[in-house]
Formats: C-alpha cells, sequence, structure tokens
C-alpha cells in the first residue's frame, strides 16, 4: 500500500520542528494529527502567515508520542511512503518514532520522492493537477495533493 504523507515545520539552521503530519493511502484513507510540542515562537513570518494560521483549534493537538502511536496503527504492513521534495519530511516522520532504526518492523527506512520521479520523466508540476492555492501548506490537503500527483505522473487513473 502507498501512503503520501507531507509535514508542516519550522525550520531554521539547526532546528527543524514538527508543526504538522498528515498521511493519505492509495486507497483515500486519511491521517491528520498537529503537534503540541513545536515551539510557534521560532516561527518565521512566512510560516506563521500560510501554516499556523490556517491550523486546527489547540484542544485537538497531541503529543509527538501519541502522534507516532496512532500513526502506527494507522499505517499497514509493508508499506510504500511517497513524499514531493521529500528530505525534511521524511526526517520529521522517523523522528516520531525516535531514530530511523526505530521505525516500526516491515517499513523501509526510506521514503520515495514525487519530485525525483518528475525529474527523471521530464514533469514539470505545472503539468499535474492543481492545488486551490488557499489550501497550500496545509499538511493534509497537501498529502491529498501528492497522492493526485502521483496518479498522473504514473499515470493512473486519479483516485
Amino acid at each position: 500500500m502507498r501512503y503520501f504523507l507531507d509535514t508542516e515545520f519550522i525550520e531554521r539552521p539547526g532546528l527543524l520542528d514538527l508543526i504538522s503530519i498528515a498521511v493519505v493511502t492509495e486507497d483515500g484513507r486519511e491521517f491528520y494529527r498537529v503537534s503540541n510540542e513545536f515551539d510557534a515562537s521560532q516561527a518565521n513570518e512566512w510560516v506563521a502567515t500560510h501554516v499556523l494560521s490556517r491550523l486546527p483549534p489547540r484542544d485537538a493537538w497531541l503529543p509527538r508520542p501519541e502522534i507516532a502511536r496512532q500513526l502506527r496503527a494507522f499505517v499497514g504492513d509493508k508499506p510504500e511512503f511517497w513524499a514531493y521534495f521529500a528530505d525534511y519530511d521524511w526526517v520529521l516522520f522517523c523522528w516520531l518514532f525516535g531514530a530511523m532504526i526505530d521505525l516500526p518492523t516491515g517499513w523501509p527506512m526510506f521514503c520515495m520522492d514525487l519530485k525525483q520521479s518528475m525529474v527523471e520523466r521530464g514533469i514539470v508540476k505545472s503539468a499535474l493537477p492543481l492545488m486551490d492555492p488557499a489550501k497550500e501548506h496545509d499538511a493534509l490537503e497537501d498529502a491529498r495533493w501528492l497522492r493526485r500527483a502521483y496518479a498522473a505522473v504514473y499515470g493512473k487513473q486519479s483516485p
């Protein structure tokens, strides 16, 4: 089963802080959680405007260990993970479980990157399904787009 993941985060040299994570499966199931552990005071103006302002109410936010527990329950055996510009998404995903070697048994220690697949095939983003600009930088909306974009890149009927 393919799992399309996206995260939103605070980034500074020496700091990578998870704000939210979303995973959408190829069969359409969805997982979305917001961490209650990030330090919003470290967010730059862009993140504050485009990410923090779109989060659900704080009472829905969870500690990272609980997010990891729920994510483990959501993801099946032998998953295949995909992201778009996957590097930071994958690091943040793995850190939910500790180090990369702490990922659940049967889970890969790598994430497939749709952007790399696009470069290999000569596909530009403008050739993919559009995303509503008002919804960009919401982890769940981005993961939904990634699922549609994967279908377009690999010539499969969009779910």
